[in-house]
């Protein structure tokens, strides 16, 4: 049963996340597997109330037959004013970060800040696309993202995939969460994971949980000295604190970055559980360390 939300924008002071109501373009969801291009021949606002907008997935799309031409008018294309053409250009986003990322990348600082702004928009099709591009760009870029350069624009990002994330609109809360776990797996969760730490404070429940869900998955993919460089009691006192989170999907993962922190800390000790239980003893307080260890223990 959905519940009522204050309003999840508190992070980034810009447009309200979340507008009021406005008259949509239906985008028929069960479309989304289909493959097919945009009539590029309609006038920009006659088009149908029952517009469609095919979303083509990675393995589908084709390279640019020009690329290098297209990154000169790809930034116009996406600054249109004609929600179909900036579709048009994120999607040809998506193509260049798939076959021709080096080309993509003097201009990825403002393309990803193009992301974020679609991502407000209250059309779901360009809301929806947006996050498709997202992904295709973790995956081609990787730790590439991390470059001071692209800092401001990959937190923005970050932020908006959480929000979207936590959204009622089940088509584009499923896309940020594919777009998450594409940013797990691409990214060194390291570094990743010092992004994230923040969000597991934000006011709202279900950011929170999107938040530690990624931090679960992260941890997951670290071994113990990744842990320990990130900061081992950090790393349970977190855990320790999202165990009496709102949402039980913060709880289940706070439960499993708990469990992968024991997994690693007790492969090479004797005395597993007397070990682990010391440490839990001397950095948690006594009911933190005491619900730990019953759960590790098991």
């Amino acid at each position: 049963m959905a519940m009522a939300l204050r309003p999840i924008d508190n992070a980034l002071p810009t447009t309200p996340e979340r507008p009021k109501k406005q008259a949509k373009v239906a985008v028929p969801i069960q479309k989304q597997s289909d493959i097919g291009v945009n009539d590029e021949n309609k006038a920009p606002f006659s088009v149908p109330a029952d517009a469609t907008i095919d979303y083509i997935s990675s393995e589908n799309l084709k390279p640019i037959p020009d690329p290098d031409s297209k990154i000169q008018s790809l930034i116009e294309g996406l600054d249109s004013k004609d929600w179909i053409k900036v579709c048009e250009s994120l999607n040809n986003v998506r193509r260049l970060a798939i076959y021709n990322s080096a080309l993509l990348f003097p201009v990825l600082e403002k393309v990803m800040m193009v992301l974020v702004k679609a991502m407000k928009n209250p059309r779901s099709a360009l809301c929806k696309t947006s996050i498709m591009a997202s992904s295709d760009i973790f995956n081609a870029f990787g730790d590439k993202l991390f470059d001071p350069t692209m800092s401001d624009a990959f937190d923005h990002l970050l932020l908006q995939l959480l929000l979207k994330a936590s959204q009622d609109k089940r088509f584009v809360c499923e896309e940020a969460d594919k777009a998450l776990n594409a940013m797990v797996g691409s990214l060194t969760p390291l570094t990743l994971l010092q992004k994230l730490r923040s969000y597991v404070s934000h006011t709202n429940p279900r950011v929170r949980a999107k938040a530690a869900i990624s931090i679960s998955n992260c941890v997951s993919k670290m071994g113990l000295q990744e842990m320990k460089e990130y900061g081992l009691v950090t790393l349970v006192q977190m855990g320790a604190d999202l165990l009496n989170d709102r949402l039980p999907e913060a709880r289940e993962a706070a439960r499993s970055v708990l469990i992968s922190i024991y997994n690693g800390f007790v492969e090479n000790e004797e005395h597993k559980q007397e070990a682990w239980q010391s440490f839990c003893q001397s950095n948690l307080s006594p009911i933190h360390a005491q619900s730990i260890v019953k759960i590790t223990s098991q």
